[in-house]
């Protein structure tokens, strides 16, 4: 454990800490873990508990089998019952963000790993609020960084400036603050968070479009529904904020559904 700590792991998201913590911090680390979680297995050491924000999980019970792996998520759903159909509808909306997908075959992700943010990051510090020490070893080189600066805009309405603000502390965390889906965890995601500023999803989602995805969500991915979560009103600004600083007319498509449109 000490030397996992100490060196990383090569092909995970397992970073060496060799240059962040001394010896002594390490074996304390290495002690607590070992403690906590090996030997006493602590309640908060468990992950799908109250204490850590997930009250009554029992409520997805009937997703549990598509998590662990006893029925395929991408089977034929007509030899689903009713109860497993619902499980797997659960599964879709809720568990697939963190949970990956059984399908009975390997599934093949890209060669490139990538892993959730480490070390304290959120894409909500930005400016003066964002100190080096909030950042992990590798963030401020990562090819994800310049895709948390969220567009420069000085004629905001009033109604684009709230959406913005809901945009930027909400919708950013997948879909990054320019939009393009391009940050840490917007490509983390399978499939990945949707890009925002392509022509060609601008020809298939209008403002309708947008509303209705952002009330009702997009099936099999992890865009949840947000109807009731914001109401008519903040949705609206979002979309308008979506529709002012992503929309752009005048933006080349270099797409190949762009060149085959054209």
């Amino acid at each position: 454990m000490i030397r996992v700590i100490r060196e990383g792991r090569s092909g995970t998201g397992m970073m060496s800490f060799r240059n962040r913590l001394n010896p002594e911090q390490i074996r304390a680390v290495a002690d607590f873990i070992q403690e906590n979680f090996v030997k006493k297995q602590r309640f908060n050491t468990a992950y799908h508990i109250g204490e850590n924000g997930w009250v009554h999980h029992e409520r997805y019970r009937a997703a549990f089998p598509f998590v662990l792996g006893n029925l395929p998520v991408y089977g034929n759903e007509d030899i689903l019952t009713d109860e497993q159909k619902e499980g797997r509808r659960l599964f879709l909306s809720s568990c697939i963000t963190c949970h990956e997908p059984h399908s009975g075959e390997a599934l093949i992700f890209e060669s490139r790993p990538v892993s959730s943010p480490r070390s304290g990051y959120s894409h909500r510090l930005t400016g003066a609020l964002l100190r080096s020490e909030d950042m992990d070893s590798v963030s401020s080189a990562s090819p994800y960084a310049r895709h948390d600066q969220k567009p420069s805009l000085s004629d905001l309405s009033a109604q684009e400036q709230e959406g913005e603000a809901l945009f930027q502390n909400n919708c950013a965390f997948c879909h990054a603050a320019d939009g393009t889906g391009k940050g840490w965890i917007g490509q983390f995601l399978q499939p990945h968070a949707r890009d925002l500023t392509t022509p060609a999803l601008h020809r298939r989602l209008d403002a309708e479009g947008l509303r209705q995805t952002i009330l009702n969500g997009v099936q099999g991915t992890t865009m949840p529904a947000w109807r009731d979560v914001l109401s008519t009103q903040q949705i609206d600004a979002v979309v308008a904020y979506v529709l002012k600083a992503f929309y752009d007319p005048h933006r080349p498509d270099t797409s190949k559904e762009g060149q085959a449109h054209e």
